[in-house]
């Protein structure tokens, strides 16, 4: 379980400065947390969810980690940006987690690495979060 408080560099903006969040709530398999230092008309959240579907060798769990960021746009409107990692994972039909573990780890070094690189890009240069940041494939 998640500490009620994440600020001990759990979670790092672009710059790799430490982001703080708070948790704002819980309700069933979802925890929400704001940003601790946040402006009210610009939520800024981070959130878990999760959802079983189905039964016995059926079931699969739907994991939902995210950020959602409320800025304003050049226009002066606000706008959203969300970015979300999802997972769905045949929890009924599986013994070990080590696939599921093989399959997340291969995401992160996708997303935050460059190849041989074995140092975490923060700045969102790594290969997978190019893409996901100028639409590049």
């Amino acid at each position: 379980m998640l500490a009620t408080t994440l600020n001990t560099n759990e979670v790092k903006n672009a710059a790799g400065t430490e982001v703080e969040f708070q948790s704002l709530s819980i309700v069933g398999r979802t925890h929400e947390y704001a940003q601790i230092s946040e402006t009210p008309n610009a939520p800024h959240r981070l959130s878990i969810s999760h959802q079983e579907i189905g039964s016995g060798s059926e079931m699969r769990r739907r994991s939902r980690v995210g950020v959602v960021k409320t800025i304003t746009g050049a226009s002066g409107v606000q706008r959203t940006i969300q970015a979300y990692t999802v997972s769905d994972v045949p929890v009924g039909d599986i013994t070990t987690m080590t696939e599921v573990k093989n399959a997340v780890a291969e995401l992160i070094s996708f997303l935050a690495s460059l190849g041989a690189s074995t140092t975490i890009l923060y700045d969102c240069t790594g290969n997978g979060a190019d893409c996901l940041v100028n639409g590049s494939i």
